[in-house]
């Protein structure tokens, strides 16, 4: 007698709930085990904050730009999917990048990773940082290694090794692109853990980065050679292409669109309740919603309760497209980063069509402009067109750029940014925990849980998939 196929729901259609989907049916496949997914996603597209654009011949991302190569979950579904011949890398003459100090942009020095010094020379010079700054730094190389495993801020660890200055100048910047947070809240092994793994097996932060940088990238001889020459990745057609061709290899799923979930119930294995009161059966669920969504579903988990600890921060991006002829600069690194003491809007301007040649036709120069971070959230109040102008001010103050632009493209990327609180990893075990004493064969994936880069959310997906695939 043939067994009827088993019944997936996955809650979710950003990155993190298609590479999900897109394993359960591999494995399942491997297997020869049927299942039926069905993918619920209460906006009316899929791919999350992956969303690519055209804009006349202009490309403009709306969320991320980019991926990391050394992670490479990214790279591995890129390859399953037969998209490696997409793959483009920053531009390699486009290598500096630079940080506003004292209303003045200073080239970033050369060695560092992640905000740490890694060569001395560079360091030494930079204007970045003062005579006295650079001193608290070095002390990094005798300082001795804090023992334990015990979670502390991102902020204090940085500061405790480097220095405020080094924190509060050249790594919070640097990271804010990341996280959008305020380092003193973040979680250090949630966010960096190799950061304590340095300190203690080297005792020193500085050694320890410039060890590993001594080492090849860890990227793997399987994987396309472009990702052993470029930190950081995309597709030709933008980010969105990864999002349209899972879609192609999904075709059998059943996509539930524009409805949220408003319960999960623990009966007849599980019934998802949809907002507008629609329920589908499953006998596993995947959950890769945001943190503060699957809180309320699994309410009557205690620990649950922890999920709601993960604030989320709201960020906009808004694209400038200009003609060159309109210009008097050149533009010849990847951008700027802005400190938050030095009291601007905007928090960091990405030069676009020099990083990324492909995004801006011949003659035209598209530059991209972030605002909004923990502790600044009042521009959410703010108008597109108050929004474009605050942009535009800073970029006159700080780079003498008064041309008109050709068109501007404002983003709100509202509650997309997770902040993982201090004892995050600990918190996300016990939740796990209880979740699969009360609710076995529902698994969570996605930003707000084990990463929030676009590697890290495929690689939650699929670890998700496989947990489900062996419970069956």
């Amino acid at each position: 007698m043939k067994k009827s196929p088993k019944k997936v729901v996955i809650l979710g259609g950003g990155i993190s709930g298609l590479s999900a989907a897109f394993y359960v049916q591999k494995l399942a496949r491997e297997r020869q085990m049927e299942v039926e997914i069905t993918l619920v996603e209460k906006s009316d597209r899929l791919g999350g904050k992956l969303h690519t654009i055209r804009h006349h011949d202009f490309m403009i991302e709306k969320g991320p730009d980019a991926f990391l190569a050394r992670k490479t979950a990214m790279l591995e579904l890129t390859m399953e999917l037969g998209l490696e011949a997409e793959l483009v890398s920053t531009n390699p003459k486009a290598k500096s990048a630079c940080i506003l100090h004292k209303g003045k942009l200073h080239t970033m020095p050369m060695g560092f990773i992640l905000g740490i010094p890694t060569k001395l020379t560079p360091f030494i010079r930079t204007g970045l940082i003062s005579p006295l700054g650079k001193a608290r730094a070095a002390l990094d190389l005798i300082i001795p290694a804090k023992r334990g495993d015990m979670d502390e801020s991102l902020g204090d660890f940085i500061k405790r090794r480097l220095g405020k200055e080094v924190l509060n100048q050249i790594t919070e910047p640097l990271l804010s692109g990341i996280y959008a947070g305020d380092t003193y809240s973040l979680s250090l092994m949630s966010t960096f853990p190799q950061f304590k793994q340095m300190e203690q097996k080297h005792g020193s932060l500085i050694i320890g980065m410039a060890k590993g940088a001594g080492r090849k990238s860890g990227v793997s001889d399987k994987l396309p050679d472009i990702a052993k020459k470029s930190m950081f990745l995309s597709y030709r057609q933008g980010l969105s292409t990864i999002v349209e061709r899972l879609k192609e290899r999904l075709h059998t799923l059943h996509f539930v669109m524009e409805q949220g979930v408003a319960e999960v119930r623990k009966e007849d294995g599980y019934q998802v309740i949809l907002d507008h009161g629609q329920i589908i059966a499953a006998d596993a669920v995947i959950c890769a919603v945001p943190a503060f969504e699957a809180a309320k579903l699994f309410s009557g988990v205690a620990s649950v309760g922890l999920l709601n600890k993960i604030n989320y921060v709201s960020v906009a991006n808004i694209a400038l497209a200009y003609k060159n002829t309109e210009l008097n600069l050149a533009f010849e690194g990847t951008g700027f980063l802005v400190p938050r003491k030095e009291g601007k809007r905007i928090t960091a301007c990405t030069w676009s069509s020099t990083k990324w040649i492909h995004t801006a036709p011949e003659g035209y120069t598209l530059l991209r402009a972030y605002i909004g971070h923990a502790g600044a959230q009042e521009w959410m109040q703010m108008t597109d067109d108050e929004l474009v102008d605050a942009a535009r001010k800073d970029l006159k103050d700080l780079m003498g750029l008064n041309a008109e632009p050709e068109f501007a493209e404002v983003s709100r990327c509202n509650q997309s940014m997770p902040q993982y609180p201090i004892g995050h990893k600990e918190h996300m075990a016990q939740v796990r925990h209880d979740l699969s004493q009360y609710f076995p064969n529902v698994f969570l994936c996605g930003a707000g849980y084990g990463g929030v880069g676009i590697p890290d959310c495929i690689a939650q997906g699929k670890e998700a998939a496989e947990q489900l695939i062996s419970a069956f």
